[in-house]
């Protein structure tokens, strides 16, 4: 039923299902694989049943169950954040290669929502002094619990509209994953981004709106020489790595995801600026 209503594959169908067994027992996926023979009780089956039933009706298993993995680390996510994704990995994979391993280095993480992007560098690089800002303070507070959970002491927090709150301060490396689907995009209307916010994914009329305004903005908080990466729509590359060169960035270049897309974007700020 769950395959069917949600046009799933068995296998997800099989998984979500077994995540949902999960949350109500309290027990690793191992525990369900080693007893199989296991009953729910009645109180069990009534919890287990609400919980089917809110994933039948379309809301995200993330949501469901209030956390998510993202590159290795598990992360509490709530509405008032966006669901972390793989694709999202590749802008950590890529900020981590732009840290200096054995020196101090500032950076910032624009719209961190749940708080993600900032703590897989936070944890990658221990050397790294991120400062992770959202115009949201439900998803900051949301941020500030996982960087707990997480033991993190190399990540502060601060509520800003994009760089409206951080002054003069200057950074080394920028990362962003800011809203960027088209207010009349069909895919608002389908699977999990029906339930997430949509300030966090709704730019304008081209989804461009946000991009245009962090890299218009950027080079005045970024050190000479260092880096603005930013994720993107999957066909949107070529518009934002041209917004990048018209404000005269340097060294720009696209980055593809695992399935061959272009996911993200990159420039740096002059040396001599």
């Amino acid at each position: 039923m769950l395959a069917t209503t949600l046009a799933l594959e068995a296998s997800t169908a099989r998984i979500e299902v077994q995540c949902l067994l999960q949350k109500i027992l309290h027990v690793p996926r191992v525990y369900l694989l080693a007893h199989p023979e296991r009953f729910l009780t009645e109180a069990e089956f009534t919890h287990y049943s609400e919980l089917l039933q809110r994933r039948l009706h379309g809301e995200p298993v993330a949501y469901i169950l209030g956390e998510r993995e993202f590159f290795g680390l598990n992360l509490k996510v709530t509405t008032a954040t966006l669901i972390p994704r793989p694709d999202t990995e590749l802008l950590v994979e890529l900020a981590v290669q732009r840290i200096p391993s054995h020196e101090r280095c500032a950076v910032l993480d624009l719209g961190t929502g749940s708080g993600a992007i900032a703590l897989a560098i936070a944890q990658a690089c221990p050397q790294a002094e991120v400062l992770a800002c959202d115009a949201s303070a439900a998803a900051l507070a949301v941020a500030q619990e996982n960087a707990r959970a997480l033991g993190l002491s190399n990540v502060r927090f601060v509520q800003s509209d994009w760089f409206a709150a951080l002054g003069t301060q200057r950074f080394a490396l920028i990362v962003s994953n800011p809203p960027y689907i088209a207010a009349n995009d069909p895919h608002l209307a389908l699977g999990d981004v029906r339930f997430e916010p949509v300030s966090a994914l709704v730019s304008g009329s081209d989804g461009l709106d946000d991009i245009r305004h962090i890299i218009s903005h950027a080079a005045s908080h970024l050190l000479p020489g260092g880096w603005l990466l930013l994720e993107h729509g999957y066909d949107q590359a070529a518009a934002v790595r041209s917004i990048l060169l018209q404000e005269k960035f340097t060294d720009v270049y696209s980055a593809r995801d695992l399935a061959g897309i272009e996911r993200a974007s990159a420039g740096r700020r002059g040396l001599d600026e």
